[in-house]
């Protein structure tokens, strides 16, 4: 019995020390005491916002210095429609440090959404009226973001000693390829042997005789053997006006 009433003293004085603590970093307890009242942002960001952040915080903060929820917090904040990543992280007693990690547009893809320079995708509105001009117009299946950006490389390391950009390109359901130059021109690549056959493209075009007043509005490289090309109409001679005597 003695040695039943001293285990049950040890384990009652084990639990007097430890469930205090335990509260305290559940936030169960104390949470009054020791409150996140500074908000510390460490970010070259341009479109986050004060006022957004607090309001998203908010919650965490209350839960007091040993209780908050870092990653939940984390989690939130990602979830605002500028962010890419952020990090959330507590400096004693009462700091709340975020770090945010703001989108970069690389491209426009398809009509509603913007590619980031990390390869992400993200709401095109989250800009707003700060959008970059020049983009380039990217499209396919999301979850195939990372071949759209590496054929899209690959094409604009092609064409950029011809003093040509890619100012579009697209993969659609069925993985054909298509893109437009930033001479207007366009250019059907197809399924299959893509990199090859715009390499192919790239290599000859130099090389390609135009009609006489005619520019290159599209090629097909769907063919075996050579390309199918389409050119423009010819332009009208412009005619003066005769000088009267």
């Amino acid at each position: 019995m003695n040695a039943f009433l001293r285990i049950a003293g040890i384990l009652l004085a084990i639990a007097v020390i430890v469930l205090p603590v335990v509260a305290v970093v559940n936030g169960w307890i104390g949470t009054e005491r020791f409150p996140l009242t500074k908000l510390r942002v460490a970010s070259d960001a341009k479109h986050v916002d004060d006022a957004e952040l607090q309001k998203v915080l908010a919650p965490f903060a209350k839960q007091g210095f040993f209780a908050v929820r870092l990653d939940d917090a984390q989690v939130a904040l990602a979830n605002l429609p500028w962010v890419e990543e952020a990090e959330v992280s507590k400096k004693w007693p009462d700091v709340l440090e975020v770090h945010i990690r703001e989108h970069r547009p690389l491209a426009l893809w398809d009509d509603t959404l913007l590619l980031s320079e990390r390869g992400r995708l993200y709401p095109r509105s989250a800009m707003g009226e700060a959008l970059p001009k020049g983009l380039p117009q990217l499209g396919g299946d999301a979850r195939r973001v990372a071949e759209v950006l590496s054929f899209y490389n690959q094409s604009r390391e092609l064409f950029a000693p011809l003093g040509l950009g890619v100012r579009e390109l697209r993969q659609d359901a069925r993985g054909s390829w298509s893109l437009r130059l930033s001479d207007g021109a366009q250019v059907i690549v197809g399924r299959q042997d893509a990199e090859s056959r715009v390499r192919r493209f790239a290599e000859l075009l130099p090389k390609l005789i135009a009609p006489e007043g005619r520019a290159l509005q599209r090629a097909d490289l769907r063919y075996a053997n050579g390309f199918a090309l389409k050119w423009s109409e010819a332009a009208s001679p412009t005619v003066l006006p005769r000088k009267t005597a």
